[in-house]
């Protein structure tokens, strides 16, 4: 099992930027150009380097490789994204990575590109990017080719290297379930279960039971064998349950208008794990968002977007209106699924100044939002 949290020290060890890796301080896929970028140096890592594994690391500082860290991204649909742009689409993966340095709320991740003998290419316009068009790697650049590409097996001894001293061991293991349990979560619940007398899952959270149920909020969960942070949200809640061969985890969300109201199911996520030492990680979208009367919800969306307006101009606002730009992200959320159909673009174009929030519950709030309407999206397999 390759511990990833040592492949990633082991990449950024090798050298520069090169034909299998690339390394970003983070992504933006919430506009076009943000996508194109991301979308061109899949397209040119899995071009460039066919026989295998290639990696972005995301969280890192260009310049001198300092670990920084980006938010908690739990995007498994980031595979439509490429499917939906690129023919002959490389399968993909991206994982959060904790790291001790870093605050809770970062991570470094970890795009692995698995290798694939046809060329990729863009199948459609994006951005700059014109359809049919082939990107390769020239050193640290991803760059637009006319040229045919060869078949080629370099690097393979350099990466097999690489892998194979970022194996797990004992000490790695019994390392992460103290660091995780002791040194980052001794303040709540913290515990732990061992399936196939392999694999380690710990999870910490603040439980709280409703009726019958036991919601854990604050919620962090990680699989230490290969240091992958599964969870992570200071906001939402999940329902765990696990039997001797899966672990499941159940998001909910807290919706509704001007205050949070009612739980709902968003996504369960199941790992399977198997005698032979593998696992597989199962998605499926649970989220019906809830329906509200149209005219109702024309005149909070308009009140929101007035709310917005003076917020943008530096005009003071109540404290009735702080509470509604506190919530404004879902609110423009819950009306874009109900048919408002531009209420996401003014979302987007809002993120600056939600971001300049003194109270940061409204930026938090902002990114929780996409981050829904990001799944919803891809699980339709829309572009």
């Amino acid at each position: 099992m390759i511990n990833k949290r040592l492949l990633i020290k082991n990449l950024l060890a090798h050298n520069d930027e090169s034909t299998f890796y690339d390394k970003k301080r983070q992504l933006n896929l919430h506009t076009k150009e943000g996508k194109a970028k991301f979308l061109k140096h899949i397209c040119a890592l899995s071009n460039s380097n066919p026989s295998n594994n290639s990696y972005i690391v995301v969280g890192v500082e260009d310049e001198n490789n300092e670990i920084t860290g980006d938010d908690f991204f739990d995007d498994s649909r980031i595979q439509n994204l490429v499917n939906a742009f690129l023919e002959n689409p490389p399968k993909i993966l991206y994982e959060n990575i904790p790291f001790p340095n870093l605050p809770k709320d970062k991570v470094v991740g970890l795009v692995t590109i698995k290798p694939k003998h046809k060329v990729s290419f863009f199948k459609k316009n994006i951005h700059t990017i014109l359809a049919n068009t082939v990107f390769v790697r020239r050193g640290s650049n991803s760059i637009p080719t006319d040229e045919k590409i060869p078949y080629t097996k370099q690097n393979i001894e350099t990466i097999i290297s690489i892998e194979n001293n970022s194996r797990n061991s004992i000490a790695h293991t019994l390392d992460g379930v103290m660091n995780f349990m002791v040194e980052r979560h001794g303040d709540m619940l913290s515990q732990y279960k061992v399936f196939k007398e392999l694999f380690v899952i710990c999870w910490a959270g603040k439980p709280k039971k409703i009726r019958d149920t036991t919601y854990l909020s604050r919620v962090d969960i990680e699989l230490i064998n290969e240091q992958i942070k599964l969870f992570y949200s200071t906001l939402d809640v999940v329902t765990i349950s696990f039997d001797d061969e899966s672990f499941t985890i159940i998001e909910h969300v807290l919706l509704g208008l001007n205050d949070k109201t009612s739980y709902y199911p968003l996504e369960k996520v199941t790992i399977r794990f198997f005698d032979n030492g593998y696992y597989k990680m199962e998605t499926q979208m649970l989220f019906e968002p809830p329906k509200y009367n149209t005219k109702m919800l024309h005149h909070i969306y308009n009140a929101n977007l007035a709310v917005l307006t003076k917020f943008q101009k530096g005009i003071s606002i109540s404290e009735r209106e702080e509470n509604d730009l506190e919530n404004f992200p879902y609110t423009l959320m819950i009306c874009y699924l109900n048919g408002f159909n531009d209420a996401k673009q003014k979302l987007i174009e809002a993120k600056p100044f939600l971001k300049a929030s003194k109270n940061q519950l409204v930026y938090l709030n902002f990114k929780e939002a996409m981050r829904i309407l990001r799944k919803m999206k891809y699980n339709k397999n829309n572009e």
